[in-house]
């Protein structure tokens, strides 16, 4: 099931390179001459637009530049600036593209935060992670672990100007529970290509949150991986494209041993002259992997013409032995008869469609318990809504 008959088609439509018929023969490495140089046409790259991403991909794009991070962390974490040779990093898994791999082998220092065992953090650790600046390239490396039985919720800030790629990785340790929230609100001219890698222990609870709203091209690829049974990831997404942007969001769950789950629900909006969005999911059931219950969810609005949205999920399956699994992906505008029904209660066209986007997102909303982040995340749509006069 992982290659349909509609992705085959809509592939060779658009003349890309078929993929493998298993996401087990995932190619990884950590050498960036493994890769070849994508052209666009391979279907990982099928969808990105290629030249704007000003040489990350084919190895033009040489750092200039540093990104620099401000932390506000709660007093129970540990955080590390390290080097290359810290035998930790590389942990939680290898990069799965050029890209990444060209971000593993140029950054020259990377950030380690750790939450110590059987610690439960006071407050939510913030880091903000500033671009290099406008015209300037970067590469880093942050890894977050939390050791076994540990509690807490990491923030991941980006924001400001300039070209960067990193690997950011995730560590969870067995019966550690911990909420991040990964933010990319970039200033226009920004580009961001960013593989993340979540690695879960025995019993271990990940909620992982991705909040795209700013920069030109952002990138964002997040892989989870289960090392031992009980693992339970919750994967949401929330994301609003304006004109011109071009933001991409890559899953990859793969289920290879017993008794784990994993859920992923991801919402977007779009507005727009050229505003475009891609949402990929993939999820990996292995032989090995019995009892395994997942779901995956993408839905979509479209609020002006001009705006397109894809959205391809895929559920593999190589066991029957399973808890339950499924999938489901739906692109549209605004529902007529809703509008309808909240103009006949004597609400006008404009409070009404402000309406049925708030309610679009707010199922993934409610499921951010950081304040300020939500706080932030509802302003920002309310003024996206202002921009488009929704």
């Amino acid at each position: 099931m992982s290659v349909t008959e509609n992705n085959v088609s809509e592939a060779l439509r658009e003349g890309a390179v078929i993929p493998a018929a298993s996401r087990a023969e995932r190619f990884t490495s950590y050498d960036v001459e493994a890769f070849e140089v994508p052209g666009g046409r391979e279907e990982n790259w099928r969808f990105t637009p290629m030249k704007r991403l000003r040489g990350l991909h084919d190895g033009s794009a040489v750092a200039t530049g540093e990104i620099t991070i401000d932390v506000e962390a709660a007093d129970e974490l540990k955080v590390e600036t390290v080097g290359r040779e810290d035998a930790r990093l590389g942990e939680a898994g290898v990069p799965s593209d050029r890209i990444a791999a060209q971000a593993y082998s140029a950054f020259t220092k990377a950030t380690v935060v750790t939450v110590p065992k059987e610690t439960k953090a006071s407050k939510p650790s913030v880091l903000r992670i500033h671009g290099p600046g406008e015209g300037q390239v970067a590469y880093g490396h942050l890894q977050v672990r939390a050791e076994a039985f540990a509690e807490a919720v990491i923030v991941l800030d980006h924001v400001g100007s300039g070209t960067y790629a990193d690997n950011v990785e995730f560590v969870i340790g067995d019966s550690a529970k911990v909420t991040v929230v990964s933010v990319q609100d970039w200033a226009d001219d920004a580009v961001h290509v960013s593989e993340q890698h979540l690695k879960l222990g025995r019993d271990a609870t990940l909620k992982h949150i991705v909040i795209t709203l700013g920069g030109d091209l952002v990138r964002v690829s997040p892989t989870a991986t289960f090392a031992d049974k009980g693992g339970d990831v919750e994967m949401l997404g929330l994301y609003f494209a304006d004109a011109g942007q071009h933001q991409e969001h890559r899953l990859f769950v793969d289920h290879a041993v017993p008794n784990c789950k994993s859920n992923v629900m991801y919402k977007g909006a779009l507005q727009g002259e050229g505003a475009h969005t891609v949402w990929i999911g993939d999820v990996l059931i292995r032989a090995a992997a019995e009892a395994t219950d997942t779901y995956e969810l993408n839905r979509n609005l479209v609020l002006t013409p001009g705006a397109r949205a894809d959205s391809v999920p895929n559920l593999e399956i190589e066991t029957g032995e399973i808890e339950g699994a499924g999938h489901a992906s739906a692109t549209g505008r605004f529902d007529d008869e809703q509008l309808f029904y909240l103009q006949s209660r004597g609400i006008a066209e404009e409070a009404a469609r402000r309406l049925v986007v708030r309610g679009f997102f707010h199922e993934i909303l409610v499921k951010i318990d950081v304040p300020e982040v939500r706080e932030r995340l509802e302003a920002a749509i309310e003024a996206e809504l202002e921009a488009v006069g929704a």
